[in-house]
């Protein structure tokens, strides 16, 4: 009878062990976002990227004239994602798009100018590291 109750308080030892074991394992196999899961392509929903945000602002709003070659006196061309990076990175698409519609330069110079969500959409891209 002795040996049946050291055995089961052995029994319930090892229930206490594996239970801390599965918890300890629990928070070792937890992650969270590093530099390793940006550079592999897995990018957190919140950061703004030029396929996903940019690339249709640029599409609707300033291809007409940023084509490739540009047209209609446009200085430079905003097809890809590197032109367009290089364009917000220097500063002038920024500088352009937030100029009041009717001053000199304002883009896009014919119709509405963007919005202040897309405006601030581009902003953000910039401000994320430019991810495409």
């Amino acid at each position: 009878m002795n040996f049946l109750i050291k055995m089961k308080k052995i029994v319930k030892k090892q229930k206490a062990y594996l239970v801390l074991i599965i918890v300890i394992c629990s928070f070792i196999s937890c992650s969270s976002d590093s530099t390793e899961d940006l550079e592999s392509g897995n990018i957190p929903d919140d950061k703004v990227t030029y396929t996903n945000n940019i690339k249709s602002i640029i599409d609707t709003n300033c291809i007409s004239c940023h084509s490739s070659p540009p047209i209609n006196g446009a200085p430079i061309a905003l097809v890809t994602f590197s032109q367009v990076k290089n364009g917000t990175q220097n500063g002038s698409v920024i500088n352009r798009i937030e100029r009041e519609q009717g001053s000199s330069g304002v883009m896009p110079p014919v119709g509405s100018t963007l919005s202040a969500a897309q405006i601030q959409l581009i902003k953000d891209w910039q401000t994320d590291g430019f991810l495409e």
